[in-house]
């Protein structure tokens, strides 16, 4: 009885796992009929298996045409079957996609990030208005905060300024005017900067709660 046992590392590669062996095995069987009318009769009972395995997707279009598409592949494009779809091609599914193309450059301050660096370059492509300007105290703010955290707690307005020179090219400069950034607490409002604490009085709370009445 021992000497019948399979073991999955001496079975065959599952070409798609999600479907099991079984189907696997159906399809192979599949293959090997020789009567090509027995053979898409088989075939068609297996399209109704594999959609039984997933009825939640009978009604997302092409989802038919999806299952003759895995058909093909499980057999490993052996199968010789009249389909009501094209057929996959083996050289399409095997096609490596094309590179994604990163952002090579690499600013001098990460920490702003490179979204920075293309809002400031929109702004210098604006002409001159009062919209330019308040764009121009929305990066400088979001400067701010960027550099709140993953710096320090505090910073002053004259470093954001003269960063945002730097990265605009001398074309934007706030240094001379008397308006000042968003406060460093209004920034970061929404992080917690003792949480220990919090999580003391949280805990506290918790022992309070307990000697009161429920009804």
């Amino acid at each position: 009885m021992t000497d019948n046992l399979e073991y999955n590392t001496e079975r065959e590669r599952l070409i798609i796992p999600e479907y099991g062996r079984h189907i696997q095995k159906m399809i192979d069987y599949a293959v090997s009929i020789d009567n090509r009318e027995e053979r898409n009769k088989v075939a068609r009972a297996i399209i109704g298996v594999m959609g039984n395995l997933n009825p939640h997707l009978r009604d997302v279009p092409d989802f038919q045409h999806k299952l003759w598409d895995q058909l093909f592949i499980i057999s490993d494009f052996r199968l010789d079957a009249d389909s009501p779809f094209p057929k996959p091609e083996r050289e399409l599914l095997e096609q490596k996609p094309e590179p994604l193309n990163y952002p090579q450059n690499h600013p001098k301050y990460r920490f702003y990030g490179n979204n920075i660096k293309r809002m400031i370059d929109v702004c210098n492509s604006w002409e001159e208005s009062d919209l330019k300007e308040g764009l121009k105290f929305t990066i400088a703010n979001h400067m701010k905060k960027s550099f709140l955290n993953w710096n320090k707690d505090t910073v002053e307005d004259e470093v954001i300024f003269e960063h945002l020179y730097e990265l605009s090219d001398g074309k934007i400069n706030l240094a001379k005017w008397e308006e000042d950034l968003s406060d460093s607490d209004d920034l970061m409002r929404g992080k917690t900067k003792h949480p220990g604490k919090t999580n003391q009085k949280n805990r506290n709370n918790g022992k309070n709660n307990r000697n009161k009445k429920r009804y």
